[in-house]
């Protein structure tokens, strides 16, 4: 995190809550269309330990602290802030939802901080669940990965491991084979392939080797083998696995949203706009696209901004036709 922090006023029209690619973008967005918004980042991104994002055009490679650190300086030249902290809980101010529009929300940061916003941006991503295996984590963006758009050009024509971790893993290590020719696809403490699957592995040259992962062989700050239960060792440049994806929007029970299970995960659902089931919430990226990278995440933010924008300017108008109204204005 930049150590440039902008301090917190009383309200705004939108509290953005996560400063990654959705939340940045979701900002930029509105500060543009001349809302006061701020953005409460955690500091704790998903792809810190990636050394540079990938499949995004115009920074392909780019490390992701300095896309960030871009990110946050151009909403800021917009007049929006960032600041540092962790949301706690978001709860209707007051406790009353029957004027929602005038009312708005209460955000309580996890140091006791509170500010009020008319709209809610949740932007917070997820957290990668791995398996308890040794090395895994210790490795996770370095040689262990989890994407063949993100990582796997850098893994090309190595000799990769697949660690069967769920049931997206059979097809994870089929796309993997297109990047390399030397495939192992570890069934780990998972339910071996079915017989179609098993078929699909055999026509493409991908071994299959039973048993438990007792951990990774490191040498040199490198990865070099896969070490079975058995104590046998399967040479491996890099391993791919499939962690559990989960959401982290904790802070939203209080408003009775909460992640619902996924195959591969819990998310929140939300409509095409990023619209969740609660007025006044919205979600982009990871928390309720499990799947989006940097690029689509950042677009998603952008388009729920814009729809966030028209929510609070159909709800001025609304304000401003009753005053008229009450004023005794009458058509001519």
């Amino acid at each position: 995190m930049n150590a440039q922090n902008d301090q917190l006023v009383d309200s705004y029209d939108v509290v953005v809550i996560g400063g990654g690619a959705a939340g940045l973008n979701g900002a930029l967005m509105l500060a543009r269309s001349r809302r006061s918004v701020v953005v409460i980042d955690a500091g704790a991104p998903r792809n810190a330990p990636a050394e540079g994002v990938h499949g995004l055009l115009g920074r392909e490679g780019m490390p992701p602290a300095e896309l960030l650190e871009r990110g946050r300086a151009e909403v800021r030249g917009y007049g929006g802030q960032v600041v540092s902290g962790e949301v706690g809980s978001v709860t209707w101010a007051e406790g009353d939802s029957t004027t929602r529009d005038a009312v708005g929300f209460v955000v309580e940061l996890a140091d006791g901080r509170t500010v009020r916003a008319r709209r809610v941006l949740v932007a917070t991503g997820l957290v990668d669940e791995l398996p308890d295996v040794p090395g895994l984590r210790e490795r996770w963006g370095r040689d262990v990965l989890h994407c063949p758009y993100c990582h796997g050009w850098e893994v090309r024509d190595q000799a990769i491991g697949v660690l069967s971790s769920g049931p997206m893993s059979v097809h994870q290590t089929l796309l993997l084979r297109q990047l390399s020719d030397d495939i192992t696809f570890f069934t780990h403490t998972m339910e071996p392939p079915t017989a179609e699957e098993a078929e699909q592995l055999a026509a493409r040259d991908i071994r299959v080797v039973d048993g438990e992962v007792a951990s990774l062989e490191i040498v040199d700050d490198r990865l070099v083998g896969v070490r079975m239960a058995d104590g046998s060792v399967v040479s491996r440049e890099a391993v791919a696995v499939a962690p559990r994806l989960v959401a982290r929007v904790g802070f939203l029970k209080a408003l009775g949203l909460e992640a619902v299970p996924h195959p591969v995960g819990e998310y929140v659902p939300c409509d095409a706009t990023g619209r969740t089931d609660e007025p006044g919430v919205w979600i982009a990226g990871n928390a309720t696209d499990l799947s989006a990278q940097v690029g689509s995440a950042a677009a998603a933010g952008a388009f729920a901004a814009a729809q966030i924008n028209a929510d609070l300017v159909a709800a001025e108008t609304r304000t401003a036709v009753a005053a008229r109204r009450g004023a005794g204005v009458v058509e001519g």
